[in-house]
């Protein structure tokens, strides 16, 4: 007959095979979480990749709407936040900015980016930083101005809308 072991020797055994049993797995785990990283990334990157794609359009609308001076869109891509920095040093708020516009008495003919980018800066904040051409006054009095911007967009009840510009004239080159 066979002698029936002690029980602190059963729960050894136990407590073995459950330790082999959670190493295999923690083997696992870098690799489980390494996957779960790249997965993230592709995920992070095409929603990124979208954001991009929507601050761009609602910055063509702008820009259409704002050449147009249409009142209704300019309501609708700006914020009613807008802080608008002219080039000059004055600074609008949204009625003050879009009013001109709408009526005629300030014109913007065309807006020719030579350089446009986006930083998304959290998922509902993007900023916009570049260089145009902008055509702007009435016929006869038409100028066409260099300026670098800073824009910063921010999503808002499902739409992205211009919060803030700031734009200036670029520095002259430097002598030679």
């Amino acid at each position: 007959m066979q002698e029936a072991r002690p029980c602190k020797y059963v729960w050894r055994a136990r407590l073995v095979r459950v330790l082999r049993s959670l190493m295999k797995k923690l083997l696992l785990l870098p690799l489980l979480l390494s996957l779960l990283a790249s997965v993230r990334a592709e995920n992070a990157a095409a929603g990124t990749d979208k954001i991009l794609a929507a601050v761009r359009a609602a910055d063509d609308a702008r820009v259409v709407a704002t050449v147009a001076g249409d009142r209704a869109l300019m309501n609708a891509i700006y914020s009613d936040d807008l802080r608008y920095a002219h080039s000059t040093g004055q600074v609008d708020g949204k009625a003050a900015f879009i009013a001109p516009l709408a009526e005629k008495r300030a014109f913007y003919v065309a807006i020719d980016y030579k350089q446009r980018d986006f930083v998304p800066l959290a998922p509902t904040i993007v900023l916009m930083g570049g260089r145009g051409l902008f055509t702007v006054g009435p016929e006869g009095q038409r100028q066409v101005i260099d300026l670098q911007f800073l824009a910063v967009w921010r999503e808002e009840q499902g739409g992205w809308r211009m919060v803030a510009w700031q734009s200036n004239h670029p520095p002259a080159p430097a002598a030679k």
